[in-house]
């Protein structure tokens, strides 16, 4: 991505003049985004290097504190655009997204594996008992320095350079899987032609699926989408049982369709770079890497936790079941309570 000059940057993008201070998107095109991360970019390092250019010895202010302060323009370009590609995304903004997620993963590396960054932040960590900082303070050089070390700042050159093309493929792969479930639910739609589909259904929820039926061609009758606003209260309110089933199905295998969009190679892609990066940074397992800096420190604290609860929550698990099987029998059926039955007994 080429550099871009500030001045060129769609203001909406860096100020915030919205309602409770937030970005307005209806000033925001989304073809402005490209020319705003290509100036914030460069600008952001520009920052960074200014920090670890610093001929003066380095200090909470002038290191950890100067840290927290930069990157406003990288920050606010790029939480307007991943909040605008999450919530209405477009095709401009979905490849604009496959670009961005390596190029940012790139960028990422580059601040984190500041070797004379690191130097800096380093010192400050070795010699924290005697800098006087308050616990919040302390907390944050500790953060910090986790933070680095843990994007692969105390490795090798050669180490560092197989963390960054690990994280850039990671970032081009969690986007490609994104981005399939999404094209899975937004192509998806079960339609019903008549009102006897509509069993059960209440007034709004048929509102909205004639809206969705006549977005996609089909006017005059009703769609069931995977949009949870409407594929969660047709399984709760639809009395057709063989229609729930079909819904159901298709919402748990987003992801899952033949040629590009099967997100299974792209799993199994991901688990063995993950590994691969784990042991890069020195831990065991990718699930030890994630739990390194939580609360719960290992996935063995974890599954203990885990495990407290599970025999009781298998057991009222089963108590529902059964609860909803009397209810299934109640209206004459004999099938047992599929995935599908869950939240319309309920």
């Amino acid at each position: 991505m080429s550099t871009t000059p500030a001045s060129d940057i769609n203001p909406a993008l860096i100020h915030w003049d919205g309602p409770m201070g937030l970005p307005e998107f209806a000033r925001i095109d989304e073809g402005a985004f490209a020319a705003a991360f290509a100036a914030a970019l460069p600008a952001h390092l520009a920052e960074i290097e200014a920090i670890t250019n610093d001929p003066a010895t380095p200090t909470f202010e002038n290191t950890i504190v100067a840290l927290e302060r930069v990157g406003e323009m990288y920050s606010r370009v790029s939480g307007a655009f991943w909040n605008l590609s999450g919530a209405n995304t477009n095709d401009t903004l979905q490849e604009l997204e496959r670009q961005l997620s390596p190029e940012l993963s790139r960028h990422h590396s580059m601040v984190m594996m500041n070797a004379a960054l690191f130097v800096r932040i380093d010192a400050l960590y070795q010699d924290r008992d005697n800098l006087g900082l308050d616990s919040e303070a302390a907390r944050v050089l500790e953060l910090t320095w986790k933070s680095f070390v843990r994007s692969g700042a105390k490795l090798d050159p050669a180490n560092q350079a197989r963390l960054a093309e690990i994280n850039e493929r990671l970032a081009s792969l969690g986007t490609a899987f994104s981005q399939n479930v999404l094209a899975d639910e937004r192509d998806y739609a079960l339609v019903l032609e008549t009102d006897v589909d509509l069993a059960g259904l209440p007034d709004f929820l048929i509102s909205s699926m004639a809206a969705a039926a006549e977005e996609r061609g089909h006017a005059g009758k009703h769609a069931v989408t995977l949009s949870r606003s409407i594929i969660e209260p047709f399984l709760t309110f639809s009395t057709r049982r063989d229609l729930r089933e079909q819904a159901f199905r298709g919402w748990v295998a987003r992801g899952e369709g033949p040629g590009d969009r099967d997100n299974r190679p792209i799993v199994a892609e991901m688990v063995k770079l993950r590994a691969e990066k784990a042991a890069l940074l020195g831990f065991a397992t990718f699930a030890h890497f994630k739990l390194d800096n939580t609360m719960a420190k290992t996935p063995e604290a974890v599954r203990e936790l885990l495990e407290t609860v599970w025999g009781k929550a298998r057991q009222r698990a089963a108590e529902e079941a059964d609860d909803l099987s009397a209810l299934i029998a109640g209206e004459g059926h004999n099938h047992a309570v599929a995935p599908w039955d869950w939240r319309h007994y309920s």
